[in-house]
């Protein structure tokens, strides 16, 4: 059975199997633990007559709030099907599904807690944006998942991604310098293009700024911004050696966007096809995976 006690002193299993280091994790108990906390009280002991104190009757295995988010992070960074995560923890498969499914939400309230999750509509990314007056430059870029074929015949027109060649479903990322992501966008259908993407999400970006894309976004131009991206090859000609050093360079800034959607895929969640029936569960899965990143990068950027 997997435990904290039995994986804490060897600093690269526990790496692979949380995706943290060891200081880290215990970094995030804290507010881990207030999670757990404020769950146990809205739906356990908040508003009812109990004829004992919450805790009684029989011990369930995750008894240790360590033992709790070591099971949440290895899902999120190994993914494995979920009768491999009970016999791993010693439980039942439906339990195990049961503390994906209990735990992944304060996950994302514990990254939230610690100011890592990325902003998810336009007026959050304002806020966030005029707090860090000092960030003049990013990057915008989309990502696309992997999902089972949809039983629905009109989700797997919706779905289907030319690009990949498979059933997908998309996000726009917007990431900073350091590889942070300030912005995660509403997952979307795979076929729907990264530009068209970006305008429904309508976002702001203060006046000056600097933002770089590829030539998925052709087209897009938020008022006020100075906008980088490729050059394109006319056609039956080709680039200028000044073109081709512009290019050169901006992707050479640019590949900070396929970092950060590196560091956010470390979470084999979001790099397996995805398996999960919860609805909404996708969507969700993205947010915790992003702000896991956002932690890494923060704590290893001091």
């Amino acid at each position: 059975m997997v435990t904290y006690n039995r994986v804490k002193n060897n600093s690269t299993t526990f790496r692979y199997l949380t995706g943290l280091k060891l200081d880290e994790f215990e970094e995030l108990i804290p507010s881990f633990q207030s999670a757990w906390n404020n769950f146990v009280y809205e739906n356990f002991i908040k508003g009812r007559k109990r004829e004992r104190a919450y805790g009684g009757g029989n011990k369930p295995n995750l008894t240790d709030i360590r033992d709790k988010l070591v099971f949440i992070l290895a899902y999120y960074r190994v993914y494995p099907l979920q009768v491999l995560q009970g016999l791993l923890f010693d439980l039942h498969t439906s339990n195990a599904n049961r503390w994906v499914h209990r735990l992944s939400p304060l996950l994302k309230k514990t990254l939230g807690y610690e100011m890592q999750l990325p902003a998810r509509n336009r007026k959050t990314l304002d806020d966030i944006l005029r707090e860090c007056p000092e960030l003049e430059e990013f990057i915008i870029d989309g990502t696309e998942r992997k999902i089972k074929k949809p039983k629905d015949k009109n989700k797997q027109k919706e779905n289907y991604s030319g690009k990949k060649k498979t059933h997908t479903v998309k996000n726009i990322l917007v990431t900073d310098s350091q590889r942070k992501v300030k912005f995660l966008g509403k997952t979307l259908e795979g076929k729907k293009h990264d530009k068209k993407a970006a305008d429904e999400e309508n976002l702001s970006f203060p006046e000056g700024t600097h933002l770089f894309s590829d030539l998925g976004f052709e087209g897009y131009h938020p008022n006020g911004i100075l906008l980088h991206h490729p050059k394109k090859k006319p056609k039956g000609k080709a680039l200028t050696p000044l073109d081709r050093e512009s290019n050169r360079l901006l992707n050479s800034f640019r590949v900070l966007v396929e970092h950060g959607i590196r560091g956010v895929k470390l979470s084999r969640i979001t790099q397996d096809t995805y398996r999960n029936y919860q609805e909404n569960f996708e969507d969700e899965l993205m947010e915790v995976a992003c702000g896991l990143h956002n932690y890494r990068v923060t704590n290893r950027l001091t």
